[in-house]
């Protein structure tokens, strides 16, 4: 399947960062797999100064960053979620993200060193939570709410009342 670029992509998150726009962007391609950056631009003499935007690709979705000034953060109305295959997945991306000053979150939410969120999700978990059983729901629920990094196998033996 060919890289979906900027241009060809019908939506795109943009990600606004004060100054680290090229550092993230190359952080977050260096910590997903079948990821890349496509084009750093520069613009000068704008109100901010001279802003660096980033094209770059996760997984083959398209993202721009810009460099751009404080006037605005990031806070957990938007976070980016990432479905996982498995426990070793899940403690591979938790530990790549919440390096070097990222913050834990409840329910497998965490924010990584430049104040994005994110949710680090089991895939099965999906699965269990579209299981309609309001029983095997509710034990899920309190389990995943005692949790800050999701635990599969804990998840699991909720779910199935173990």
């Amino acid at each position: 399947m060919a890289a979906l670029s900027v241009s060809s992509a019908k939506i795109v998150p943009h990600l606004w960062f004060d100054q680290a726009a090229i550092e993230a962007a190359k952080f977050y391609t260096q910590t997903f797999e079948n990821s890349c950056v496509i084009h750093i631009s520069q613009i000068h003499d704008t109100p901010s100064g001279t802003v660096d935007i980033v094209n770059f690709e996760l997984f083959g979705q398209p993202f721009m960053a810009i460099s751009a000034g404080p006037m605005f953060t990031f806070n957990e109305s938007i976070s980016l979620v990432i479905s996982c295959d498995d426990q070793e997945e899940v403690d591979r991306y938790w530990s790549a993200l919440s390096a070097d000053g990222g913050e834990a979150g409840q329910c497998g939410w965490l924010k990584d060193k430049f104040g994005l969120s994110w949710q680090v999700v089991p895939k099965v978990m999906n699965e269990m939570m579209r299981s309609g059983d309001p029983e095997k729901l509710a034990r899920l629920t309190q389990c995943f709410l005692t949790m800050t990094k999701l635990d599969v196998k804990a998840l699991e033996r909720a779910f199935h009342g173990e």
